[in-house]
């Protein structure tokens, strides 16, 4: 077997010879696991419904044998309420962006819930094409004292099933071999019926004929649900888990971060020690080193925070955070549902917007696009902890808590809440007379995360970090290093200026101040000099833009060319080089705290605004969006600012 390449949600392969095989599963029936070990690929799995919210496609080989497997969005039944249930059933009945039916299909079923699944089996069946069943978690159910007789559903069902545990490889090759005969599958003599009534009775005479007994309630889970789910004792253990993770986050990765500080200094001093060329050397100490290594410095930060989360999400709470919020989305007139794309807009607002296409109403699914970008992604993680620095010493404490994981959980907090406020008050304006479709939510056993699957979870976020890393943030500086660096000046210009032509430091930090994008920060200082930003402030929030971490490329790069051996040390000296406050320190606490709240609102990634586009197919609300977190951010940070002046910071 081999694996071909991951293809875009949604797009066709185009592989002529090979046969197209659907796989159609329940939310969280460990579909997109049996996916990977066919295809060889690492599609996101999850231990809550709402993972796979498009189709993914790779391509499995056994021997001669070639096959399409395409990940179809997890569907409870073919009667689809959202759009990800009804890209499943044009996928089956051929209507999705004019492809043609599948050849075969692959429908998964979990053991622990097979009476809730023989449903969709009815459905899938009445289709009419080639299927086979894969029944997975069937450890679990033996674990659990249940019972199945796999070959008496075989019987009962009319088709081919396959036991299958996709998370540890166990059966694949049984179905990998199952798939180069999918034109002699057998098929029922019947369908199944229909009609509500006798298709219940047909699950029954099914699971009669398989011998099936369920499991047993898991114990444990029911113990550790009782207080979890509770809405007092829950909701106190889920804000306890998020304090313990963010100071997890700050503890266990500070001594990785400062090694790889210490790695760029040395990289740093080796450019100034070997690099004779001054153009050269400043494009691979300042650009470079000082501006994409600045960002690269908080890998650990993100690596652990992306390992924490998988471990929440593997071990099954992350589940039990979405229902518990469920109550409390119903307040705002919305659902758990859109609980779970908020919560997918964690590390990244991408996948939470498209993870509104599980709601079924539209006017959620546009109030819960509008309130994402609020949710603390992982790109705004690197401004926080450098800010969050600059702001809280690392030993403060309160109480046996450490202060700069406390502000980092208050951020998150209030990115959290203002997203869910957010959410309301667009669903409030589009639909006053809405009623919200009952949640379904299935609440899986606490489970051991497999080690790989954690492992590769983490990996894959972290690369897409490292992957922007080296391109936009690089292309970011290099095109601010220009800007900071322009236009040259001549000896003579120096000199008059006051500054000593041999003097690299003086020169470097007189070009910075007179360059092209201090020119444009000026530009702006009458809009931002009430939050009491600095022209090199203004540069480093218009930068991040693009993407946020610019922003702590912008003043790696700054404070690089004022101070190459101790660029922090000036990050934290560093003063208003003009105007009324000049020689005053820019990053006091009024300052640092309206940028921190400023980055909790802004609208600063391309890549959101473009899937905004995308999934609302007209420029007008991706318009709104920036429009109006813009202008809260703004808002929001000259509040915080006042009351920390107040406050007497």
């Amino acid at each position: 077997m081999s694996a071909g390449c991951h293809e875009a949600p949604g797009t066709a392969a185009t592989l002529p010879d090979a046969q197209r095989i659907a796989l159609v599963g329940a939310p969280n029936s460990g579909k997109t696991s049996v996916f990977n070990a066919l295809t060889g690929l690492r599609a996101k799995t999850g231990n809550y419904p709402g993972v796979t919210v498009s189709r993914h496609v790779g391509t499995a080989r056994t021997g001669h044998h070639r096959h399409l497997v395409e990940d179809l969005p997890g569907t409870y039944s073919l009667e689809p309420i959202s759009p990800d249930e009804q890209i499943t059933v044009d996928v089956l009945d051929g209507r999705f962006e004019g492809t043609d039916r599948p050849d075969a299909l692959l429908v998964v079923v979990d053991a622990t819930t097979l009476r809730r699944s023989l449903g969709l089996v009815a459905q899938v069946l009445t289709r009419g094409l080639p299927t086979c069943a894969v029944v997975t978690f069937t450890d679990e159910l033996a674990l659990r004292q249940g019972r199945l007789d796999v070959d008496a559903l075989a019987q009962a069902l009319g088709v081919p099933v396959l036991p299958v545990i996709g998370h540890r490889g166990v059966g694949i090759a049984r179905l990998r071999e199952q798939l180069t005969s999918w034109r002699t599958w057998s098929a029922p003599v019947v369908a199944p019926p229909t009609e509500p009534g006798e298709q219940d009775a047909w699950v029954e005479s099914v699971l009669a004929f398989a011998a099936y007994r369920p499991p047993e309630r898991h114990r444990i889970t029911q113990r550790v649900d009782a207080v979890l789910l509770h809405p007092l004792w829950g909701t106190a253990v889920f804000l306890a888990v998020m304090v313990l993770f963010f100071q997890t986050v700050f503890t266990l990765a500070a001594p990785l971060q400062d090694g790889v500080e210490s790695l760029f200094a040395w990289l740093s001093g080796q450019v100034d020690a070997h690099v004779g060329s001054p153009w050269l050397s400043g494009l691979l100490g300042d650009a470079l080193i000082g501006g994409v290594g600045g960002v690269l410095v908080f890998v650990p930060q993100i690596v652990l925070l992306f390992l924490l989360l998988a471990l929440l999400e593997g071990v099954g709470y992350l589940a039990r955070a979405a229902f518990l919020m469920d109550r409390v989305m119903a307040r705002f007139g919305l659902e758990g549902r859109a609980f779970v794309a908020l919560l997918s807009s964690f590390a990244c607002a991408i996948p939470g917007i498209m993870a509104t296409r599980t709601l079924p109403s539209a006017k959620d699914r546009l109030a819960t696009m509008m309130a994402a970008p609020l949710m603390t992604c992982s790109a705004r993680l690197p401004v926080y902890v450098l800010l969050i620095g600059l702001l809280v010493e690392p030993s403060a404490d309160v109480g046996p808590f450490g202060a700069q994981g406390l502000v980092m959980f208050g951020l998150y907090l209030l990115g959290a809440v203002s997203a869910v406020l957010a959410a309301w008050v667009f669903k409030r304006l589009g639909d006053r007379r809405g009623r919200p479709v009952p949640f379904f939510m299935e609440l899986p056993p606490y489970r051991l995360p497999a080690p790989r699957a954690v492992l590769v979870a983490m990996w894959s976020s972290a690369r897409a970090f490292l992957r922007k890393c080296s391109t936009v943030i690089v292309a970011t500086s290099l095109l601010l290093w220009l800007l900071l660096n322009l236009p040259l000046h001549t000896d003579a210009q120096l000199r008059a200026a006051g500054v000593d032509p041999t003097d690299s430091v003086a020169v470097s930090a007189y070009t910075v101040d007179h360059g092209y994008a201090a020119d444009l920060g000026r530009l702006v200082a009458p809009v931002y000099d009430p939050l009491g930003f600095d022209w090199r402030i203004n540069v480093g929030v218009l930068s991040a833009q693009a993407a946020r971490e610019t922003f702590v490329a912008t003043l790696g790069q700054v404070a690089a060319a004022e101070d190459p051996e101790q660029p922090e040390r000036a990050l934290a000296a560093m003063t208003y080089s003009d105007g009324e406050h000049a020689g005053e320190p820019v990053f006091t606490a009024p300052t640092v705290a309206a940028l921190l709240v400023y980055f909790v609102y802004a609208l600063q990634c391309m890549a959101t605004v473009a899937v905004l586009r995308r999934e609302t197919g007209t420029w007008r609300w991706p318009t709104i969006a920036f429009g109006y977190l813009t202008a809260l951010a703004w808002l929001m940070a000259y509040l915080a600012r006042s009351v920390t002046v107040l406050l007497g910071g």
